[in-house]
């Protein structure tokens, strides 16, 4: 019989969690890692930007806005086989998901056929596929499910009382409405969130709430921000203590994300190339068993798969099979 993951977690319940002493909810959460995944092993993912700037989502934190003065240039969807190319490449890397990331609201229904391409084309390699695209109606969900996508990734960035703070062109309920519509679809939802945006532990508790109270997400991104110059908190947190979080309570987050979340993967997704390797190494015994690989995250700087490969050799950590699993209907037969 299995034994579904408890969504009924109270904030009091997350609250005493990030409040127990660092070594037991270290100790805690490699615990539970143990009994639900396999021991020194992590996924490596690559992401790719397909269609890069121009958003005209007004998202705080994104040097793709509109209303970001970052320099950064819109571009058109990319061509198919270039796609194919650079996921081919992700893989002789190593890297057993590959990410494609469009800076869109919404996509329109005249790209549908080239990202449906493109999914088929990744599944073909024997690679796991994620897309985010903004916003999708119950109707894309549909077709990229046909198309055999195996993860969406719509993050819910923050604590719900914060959404309004960092983003206004969205609310957090149109966020909650795209994960439905995916996973009534049949895809697995990936879905977290950044930490570092000049939010309180409240609002770590509140955003951990959030997500461990849904159907939980099979893969959980914890960025940390990296701040841009020219995008609004990037500006306003560039010179102040805020703009780099607290290692030890990054970690805490991790570990927190991985006791209430058991099941799902989480992963250590943008703000890695400013962390130290032990900060990464209790990040890992916190329970992280997924990073993106690669020199860059959309338009952020990554660390590069040459060094991520010497970390992981140094502390006896092997990088997880490839294997695409499809949907998650397919998953229950």
């Amino acid at each position: 019989m299995t034994v579904l993951p408890r969504t009924d977690w109270t904030r009091a319940d997350i609250t005493a969690l990030f409040d127990m002493p660092f070594m037991d909810l270290v100790y805690e959460a490699q615990t539970v890692h143990r009994a639900n995944h396999p021991r020194n092993e992590v996924q490596l993912s690559t992401l790719l930007s397909i269609k890069t700037g121009g958003c005209p989502e007004d998202c705080g934190y994104c040097s793709q806005s509109v209303e970001a003065d970052s320099g950064v240039k819109a571009t058109k969807l990319m061509d198919v086989r270039a796609v194919l190319q650079a996921a081919a490449q992700a893989k002789d890397n190593g890297s057993g998901r590959f990410c494609m990331g469009a800076a869109w609201r919404n996509p329109k229904e005249r790209d549908m056929p080239a990202l449906k391409e493109m999914i088929r084309g990744v599944r073909e390699m024997g690679m796991e596929t994620c897309m985010t695209l903004g916003m999708l109606s119950e109707g894309q969900a549909r077709q990229l499910a046909d198309a055999g996508l195996d993860y969406y990734n719509h993050n819910i960035d923050t604590a719900p009382e914060n959404y309004a703070n960092i983003i206004s062109t969205r609310t957090f309920e149109d966020r909650i409405e795209t994960l439905e519509n995916v996973r009534a679809a049949g895809i697995n939802v990936c879905c977290g969130g950044i930490v570092g945006l000049g939010e309180t532990r409240e609002d770590r508790i509140g955003f951990i709430h959030a997500l461990s109270t849904m159907p939980h997400p099979e893969s959980v991104p914890i960025n940390a921000l990296v701040p841009v110059k020219g995008t609004v908190l990037g500006d306003m947190l560039a010179d102040t203590p805020l703009a780099k979080i607290d290692e030890i309570e990054f970690v805490r987050t991790v570990a927190v994300a991985r006791i209430t979340m058991p099941a799902s993967m989480v992963r250590l997704s943008a703000g890695r190339e400013s962390m130290s390797e032990s900060c990464q190494a209790l990040c890992f015994m916190a329970g992280a068993n997924s990073i993106f690989t690669g020199d860059k995250l959309l338009t952020a700087p990554n660390t590069g798969d040459d060094k991520d490969a010497a970390m992981l050799a140094k502390l006896g950590i092997r990088a997880m099979q490839a294997v695409p699993h499809g949907h998650l209907e397919e998953a229950a037969e």
